[in-house]
């Protein structure tokens, strides 16, 4: 049996600190505007459809536990992880309802496939509140490895302007905060077995419900039964450098017993946006 460590385990020199940024972006959402792609455009707007609910949810999930947290620097960093997650959900509903303002979709319907899924979760009497946390720390770690493959420019590398100051924003703040979760369900004892169970069941679960949405807006653009889009799906995801082979090796590890998130440090990764976002940021 691996210790559990009772302390945070974030790197002292990483500050959890909420960014209070908007974005002009007013204009930006009416067209395509990832790579020019109906497909690429329609998964990461499918995702920021996810984000209001879901990061209230993850919110959610850590409070019934922070009394039992006597770490004080897991304690700040939980404060920090409520703030940055509150302000995801602000700029992402704004993003959200001029989306949908814009390209004509019914944003209840499409918020809706993720908040089913919310409510069945709390409604079901076997899933505890510890489960429920379990689930945050799965999800938790899918966004920051897909916030860290963004920030290497994996995904959308030429995206550039509001749009792109946003996902980096957005990615980097994932990455500070990658540990916090984690930290808490390991604090209060949360089993190891029960983190690669829900693993399984969060990444099959969030992966059909974003397809849902996003077939859903390709559907109202006429382009879910064109060949370029079926031919961009498939090389976003099973293309050499596609989705699945590059967050394989972070999903994998997430399955070792004595995994933590900042067994992959991503500092250097993050001084190097913090620098370039910062001045941006600020100024926003």
């Amino acid at each position: 049996m691996t210790a559990i460590p009772m302390y945070s385990k974030t790197p002292d020199d990483i500050s959890i600190k909420a960014r209070n940024v908007s974005f002009s972006i007013e204009e930006l959402l009416s067209v395509d505007w990832a790579d020019n792609d109906p497909f690429l455009t329609a998964l990461f707007n499918a995702m920021s459809i996810s984000f209001p609910s879901g990061e209230k949810n993850f919110i959610d999930s850590v409070r019934p536990f922070e009394k039992q947290i006597e770490d004080k620097k897991l304690l700040s960093e939980i404060k920090g992880f409520y703030k940055q997650e509150g302000i995801h959900s602000r700029e992402h509903m704004k993003y959200n309802n001029l989306l949908c303002t814009q390209r004509g979709y019914d944003l209840g319907e499409l918020e809706s496939v993720y908040l089913k899924r919310i409510d069945e979760g709390k409604k079901n009497p076997k899933v505890t509140k510890k489960i429920l946390l379990a689930s945050t720390v799965a999800v938790e770690h899918f966004t920051a490895s897909f916030g860290q493959c963004f920030l290497e420019g994996q995904f959308l590398r030429g995206l550039e302007g509001p749009l792109g100051n946003l996902w980096r924003w957005h990615s980097l703040e994932e990455l500070e905060h990658k540990a916090v979760a984690f930290d808490v369900y390991s604090q209060v004892g949360g089993s190891f077995k029960m983190r690669k169970a829900v693993m399984r069941i969060v990444m099959i679960t969030l992966l059909i419900d974003f397809l849902k949405v996003t077939l859903k807006m390709l559907r109202h653009d006429k382009q879910l039964w064109r060949w370029r889009t079926a031919k961009s799906m498939s090389k976003f995801f099973f293309s050499k450098r596609g989705f699945v082979r590059l967050l394989m090796p972070a999903y994998k590890d997430f399955f070792r017993e004595d995994f933590h998130p900042w067994d992959e440090d991503s500092r250097e990764l993050l001084m190097h946006w913090q620098e370039k976002l910062d001045p941006i940021m600020s100024a926003a």
